[in-house]
């Protein structure tokens, strides 16, 4: 017995179903199955063969199709705040929230040269300040907006710095003492070794 009528009727009808795009509507011919398959299993053969023709669309079907991935937007530069403008010429500030802590060290340290030449000494507390200069009664709170006001005061010196709630560069501490000197410093608490902003001489 030749090799051919060895194969299986699967393995004849897989090799027929590899040459059904070259034989056309011949494939569905009952010359074309008998020739290949024989004359008992020439229906058999061609059910089985119309059933895998019919399952290869619906096999299809059910291969999900890969979508191609979207490309990756580029991310927008973030802008951590709004630019300060300057308020004037040497305006030491970095933000409005510098700015208004400034304004306030500046009227307390006037007051206080108006203090101590009026009573010979510098004010024990900021309460102690209100009228002086223009020191007023609702600048003794120190919750100063972004900042928190500290002082301490003695007979021939006081020390009043200003603390950022949350301390960055556009957020310095402060610090002054009786000499009219402003120090500033964006990475710890200000002291007398910080850089100085500002002199002042009244």
């Amino acid at each position: 017995m030749g090799l051919w009528h060895e194969k299986s009727v699967r393995d004849r009808l897989a090799f027929a179903l590899s040459f059904r795009p070259k034989f056309g509507p011949w494939f569905f011919e009952d010359w074309f199955f008998e020739d290949w398959f024989g004359e008992k299993m020439k229906l058999p053969a061609l059910i089985l063969g119309l059933l895998v023709i019919l399952a290869a669309p619906l096999e299809a079907r059910k291969t999900p199709v890969q979508q191609a991935e979207p490309a990756p937007q580029a991310s927008s530069p973030q802008i951590s705040g709004p630019v300060y403008t300057p308020k004037y010429k040497t305006d030491p500030a970095r933000s409005d929230s510098e700015f208004a802590a400034l304004a306030y060290m500046r009227v307390v340290m006037r007051a206080e040269v108006g203090f101590n030449k009026q009573y010979g000494h510098y004010a024990n507390s900021l309460a102690q300040l209100v009228h002086s200069g223009t020191f007023t009664q609702r600048m003794v709170n120190p919750e100063r907006g972004d900042y928190t006001v500290g002082y301490k005061g003695k007979k021939d010196s006081y020390i009043l710095t200003m603390t950022p709630k949350l301390l960055d560069a556009q957020h310095r501490s402060f610090y002054a003492e009786d000499d009219g000197k402003i120090h500033a410093d964006e990475s710890k608490g200000a002291d007398g070794d910080s850089p100085v902003v500002e002199t002042h001489k009244w």
